[in-house]
């Protein structure tokens, strides 16, 4: 198994959201965050005076998959969230040792 963790702009969610469901990827955790890398941050004018923001809303999306569909998850991430532009964003892929169902007991795939 592997989880997928992406950094992507707010307003492509529904785009990779509906990538993923069209490849029979289901189920992820999306969470607000906050960061830059590249992009750091803009400029910004307030009342007259110029202060730059640091770290820039983004979301991050994780999915746990069997090792079969992480590359057809990470094309679909890829292709839907991409714009062209800096700060389109990250994919990290890492092992995951175990999975539990807490309400069940359920391991492994079975939990996923």
């Amino acid at each position: 198994m592997q989880k997928i963790e992406a950094i992507i702009r707010h307003y492509k969610l529904e785009d990779v959201k509906a990538a993923l469901t069209e490849k029979g990827i289901i189920g992820m955790t999306v969470s607000e965050v906050r960061g830059f890398g590249r992009q750091r941050g803009h400029k910004e004018q307030y009342r007259g005076a110029e202060y730059t923001v640091d770290f820039l809303p983004k979301l991050r999306m994780e999915i746990v998959l069997d090792d079969t569909q992480v590359q057809t998850a990470i094309e679909a991430i890829s292709e839907s969230a991409k714009t062209g532009r800096v700060g389109d964003g990250k994919i990290f892929v890492s092992p995951v040792a175990e999975v539990i169902r807490i309400r069940t007991g359920e391991t492994g795939l079975e939990a996923v």
